[in-house]
């Protein structure tokens, strides 16, 4: 990069008046600055392309690795799921081989499953903090409006 000191840029600014003169040399030095901020915008926007463009090359390439990554972990564990069923069924083949004929004795077949209710009612609201936790920091469990709870500790009348 041009190193430009101080008086480098004196020096400058003397030529620039003499040739320019006086009365233009503002108008021609406020285009000049336009055109330098212009031209260090776009070298800011080429600078973050650039960037841009080497980022996603990396991205493509992180990526490949892990989809490479994923594919061998599928191919291992499917190769492991192929040998485990295979030994299942060698093991099977090798169970029922060894096994009486059909005709003296029954296998026992499992009943099928039965319906059991969840035994929940959803009519009522279940909160997510805990009564105990309610309890020790005060909070009413049971709150009543003002003529309920009038009714509740009113005296009971004397009977007539």
């Amino acid at each position: 990069m041009i190193d430009f000191g101080f008086d480098k840029l004196a020096l400058i600014g003397a030529v620039a008046l003499i040739v320019i003169g006086p009365e233009k040399l503002p108008r021609v030095a406020r285009t000049v600055g336009h055109l330098i901020g212009k031209a260090q915008r776009y070298v800011a926007d080429v600078k973050a392309e650039v960037n841009r463009s080497i980022e996603l090359d990396e991205l493509k390439k992180m990526k490949t690795e892990f989809e490479d990554a994923a594919r061998n972990v599928h191919s291992s564990v499917s190769d492991t799921i192929h040998q485990a069923s295979a030994e299942l069924q060698s093991t099977w083949n090798e169970a029922t081989a060894l096994a009486p004929p059909s005709g003296e004795h029954e296998t026992w077949t499992p009943p099928p499953p039965q319906y059991k209710h969840p035994k929940k009612n959803w009519r009522l609201k279940r909160g997510a903090t805990p009564l105990w936790y309610k309890q020790r920091a005060g909070v009413r469990v049971n709150a009543q409006s003002g003529a309920a709870r009038v009714a509740r500790f009113r005296p009971p009348r004397p009977s007539a």
